[in-house]
């Protein structure tokens, strides 16, 4: 899903805690890499409290990205590009911002619910779904608005505002990769570019790129 500044907090309950500290991690060094010990220590909590939570590794992974949405829907929910009246400009505006805060360090602009997905998607069905459930209802939020601009301004048959909102996000989730085997940011601006021009050109604003 969507990226956030999220970071773990210093209050709150050992749950959240523990929560916060697998988006941190995970983001920065990969699920496998992540130990119980390691995410115990960064949400300072002892194992106890981490098993009296959590059944496993894999349910505290499931949860996190339950938890990822719930944080970081509030970066985008907030953001000025919701104060367009136009649709289609509402969703530039959001291209506009997630270009805007892909900076500093590579884990702390790319997505957990991405990131747990491409690498557990085989070993852990309760991660992959809850890791796509996140992405796609990041998606399905985009796609009201791109729903929208297509009855406003028309669009190719079979075009739907679900389908635009999945494209969205794959072509942000692929930027995330290359951005960490780059160690850079530049693809994720690279793509949101590449992307603004593809859907001004597709709801015939070419004026605009």
């Amino acid at each position: 899903m969507e990226t956030s500044r999220t970071a773990p907090k210093k209050s709150g309950d050992a749950r959240t805690k523990l929560l916060d500290a697998a988006v941190a991690l995970v983001r920065k060094q990969g699920f496998s890499a992540t130990s119980v010990d390691q995410l115990c220590a960064m949400a300072g909590v002892t194992k106890g409290a981490f098993f009296h939570y959590f059944a496993s590794k894999d349910a505290l992974g499931a949860a996190a990205a339950d938890h990822w949405t719930d944080t970081s829907s509030g970066l985008f929910l907030e953001a000025e590009y919701n104060r367009h009246q136009d649709p289609l400009d509402r969703y530039l505006g959001y291209l506009d911002f997630r270009d805007e805060i892909a900076t500093g360090e590579v884990a702390e602009f790319t997505c957990y619910a991405g990131t747990s997905l491409q690498e557990c998607y085989g070993s852990s069905d309760a991660i992959r779904n809850a890791a796509y459930q996140s992405i796609a209802g990041h998606s399905a939020r985009l796609a009201e608005d791109l729903d929208k601009a297509i009855a406003k301004y028309g669009a190719p048959e079979g075009v739907t505002g679900m389908s635009l909102g999945l494209y969205t996000q794959a072509a942000l989730q692929g930027a995330f990769i290359l951005a960490k085997g780059q160690d850079d940011a530049a693809p994720v601006h690279d793509a949101i570019a590449h992307l603004r021009r593809y859907v001004l050109m597709l709801f015939n604003r070419e004026g605009e790129i």
